[in-house]
């Protein structure tokens, strides 16, 4: 009898959240949720950090052949920001890297990254795609301002570094290519705040790192954010046309229309000034003009129906076998434009 009365407390709680709308925070709550067992991956609900973390750990220990865990650094509270590198072990061959959460409230991301490591790891006939080009991926860039968005405040976007009067950066909006140029702003209570100054936080410096040190191999870079059904290239920063604009365009639209062939998916292709708006301090724009990785993107991840940020735990299991439809078209041309070699 108590079990039972502890459960329907349970059962309305979670229940009267739902009548709230408030989708992804009962999904979340710990009361409300049930934990992904250690050192396994779900499609069907949204992760926390450790378990993420946990997931990618287990690959590495049980595939150790082709699964190598990269330790990029530390987040402002703490948190380790890992990557995994699926290889046959020669890490000279183009690589492609992918990145993921780098805003915490946009829960859509880390799921597609971690469903790419899936299909490359535990799905043996997709083997073929890591035997002459090397992933890299990295499920949760920014794990402070993703767990606040599990815990205290659903829809935060920024990281948790400590300002005069308000906490966080956007990340995206803080790295050293033409820092505050346009779509930023100096308030530090904002959420396009770009920081006191590029590179002000240790996410963004992670990141950039890496990028520079592993730019003679990365030939493909991919950030994952969500929503908005955009296939993103530089520049973001200006109205000038990048010099391979052809062929970032071209590829672009075969990756959404090897997307909308599985649920009628599409996605708008272009630099965001053209189709959406313009911005400095991206990720993407200074992997393209600062690191040199000409095929730079940002994908914004559909929401599907009215959620935007906040899809609903259903939303998962379709987007990730999209968008990884998507990606499958960023290796073969990476394959082919550098060779087996």
């Amino acid at each position: 009898m108590i079990l039972l009365k502890v459960l329907s407390i349970l059962f309305v709680f979670c229940f009267q959240k739902v009548i709230n709308n408030d989708f992804a925070s009962t999904f979340s709550h710990p009361r409300c949720r049930r934990s992904v067992p250690h050192g396994q991956v779900s499609f069907d609900q949204f992760m926390r950090h450790e378990e993420i973390n946990n997931y990618i750990r287990s690959l590495a220990y049980r595939y150790p052949k082709i699964v190598k865990l990269e330790h990029l650094g530390k987040s402002y509270e703490g948190r380790d920001i890992l990557a995994i590198r699926i290889s046959t072990g020669n890490y000279k061959k183009p690589t492609i890297f992918i990145e993921a959460g780098m805003h915490g409230r946009e829960w859509i991301a880390p799921p597609v990254a971690l469903y790419v490591i899936y299909q490359l790891i535990e799905v043996p006939q997709n083997y073929v795609l890591f035997q002459h080009v090397n992933w890299v991926i990295a499920p949760i860039m920014n794990p402070d301002g993703y767990e606040y968005t599990h815990e205290k405040e659903r829809f935060w976007r920024k990281t948790r570094s400590r300002g005069n009067s308000c906490y966080g950066v956007d990340i995206n909006r803080n790295f050293g290519f033409h820092w505050m140029a346009t779509g930023a702003s100096h308030l530090e209570c904002s959420e396009i705040y770009g920081g006191p100054k590029a590179f002000s936080e240790v996410e963004t410096i992670i990141l950039g790192n890496y990028l520079w040190n592993n730019r003679n191999t990365i030939k493909l870079y991919v950030s994952l954010h969500g929503y908005g059904s955009y296939i993103l290239y530089p520049w973001a920063f200006t109205t000038a046309v990048a010099k391979n604009q052809n062929e970032l365009h071209t590829l672009g639209l075969e990756v959404n229309s090897a997307i909308s062939r599985v649920y009628g998916t599409r996605y708008q292709v272009g630099a965001p000034p053209r189709i959406l708006y313009a911005v400095a301090g991206g990720s993407a724009d200074y992997a393209k003009g600062v690191a040199g990785i000409d095929l730079a993107y940002t994908i914004e991840l559909p929401a599907g129906g009215p959620y935007n940020f906040d899809p609903p735990p259903s939303k998962i299991r379709p987007t990730v076998q999209e968008t990884w439809e998507g990606f499958k078209v960023f290796h073969r041309h990476i394959e082919r434009k550098h060779g087996k070699g």
